[in-house]
């Protein structure tokens, strides 16, 4: 039987309204594909969701789902959260499984994946993005963490972090103090708004040779204001196996 989850917790607050009940009837004992496929015909997702059985032996993953339509699903938590993502972001699951389709056609299925599927992997699994006054985003890129989460708490107020990546959700229903999501280095426009324009606004920026470049900046989510107790005393943010400071350049 699925986990139980704490729908209650605040890095899930925008995938509650869709995830909550799916996870109940998913509990009673039906199956997620047909579940995530009810919901997805609804709002007139472009995919349907079919066992993992579907997917032919040798046949890499993202290859089937963009020359078939179709997303193979196990009855596990990852990939619970990889359906909720195609319902909530649909357009943006739509354009990395577009770039990965692309490049498998152009280099085929290699031993490695390559720096733009590794990219768009890692996006897809662990991705976060960020809406935030400039400020935190300086603190962010240079991993001046006590300067971020400390001098700057003040601001996050005006901040408004979403889990994108479905791992990244996953890892999350049991926390603890390192789990580290990969910030999207693009800033979400100050004043855009819902689900369907950040959804928008996120498939449009996602390129290729953007992309190849890993457009990542690391931030560990337990750390955020207001999403774990321990965060509200200093200390915790002296732990520098989890804070760490950026390299020196060689």
């Amino acid at each position: 039987m699925p986990p139980e989850m704490d729908w209650s917790a605040p890095w899930l607050s925008g995938w509650r309204a869709r995830g909550e009940g799916l996870q109940h009837a998913w509990r009673t004992g039906a199956p997620l594909p047909g579940l995530l496929s009810e919901v997805g015909a609804a709002q007139g997702l472009s995919v349907r969701f079919v066992s993992q059985a579907a997917l032919p032996e040798g046949q890499a993953y993202e290859q089937f789902i963009f020359e078939q339509g179709q997303v193979p699903t196990r009855e596990n938590l990852h990939d619970f959260f990889n359906g909720l993502c195609w319902l909530r972001y649909p357009q943006t699951k739509q354009q990395l499984n577009r770039l990965q389709g692309a490049e498998i056609a152009r280099q085929g299925v290699q031993s490695t994946r390559g720096p733009l599927r590794d990219a768009l992997t890692l996006f897809d699994e662990n991705a976060a993005l960020l809406q935030a006054p400039e400020p935190l985003w300086q603190a962010l890129l240079a991993r001046e963490w006590q300067r971020l989460f400390l001098d700057l708490r003040p601001l996050w107020a005006q901040a408004r972090l979403e889990l994108f990546g479905h791992a990244l959700l996953e890892k999350l229903v049991q926390p603890y103090k390192g789990i580290t999501a990969h910030v999207y280095a693009v800033p979400v426009p100050l004043g855009l708004d819902g689900d369907a324009a950040w959804d928008a606004w996120l498939a449009n920026s996602l390129s290729a040779d953007g992309l190849r470049h890993k457009p990542f900046t690391p931030l560990p989510v337990l750390g955020v204001p207001g999403w774990w107790p321990e965060n509200a005393h200093a200390a915790f943010y002296a732990d520098a196996s989890v804070f760490r400071p950026r390299r020196a350049p060689a």
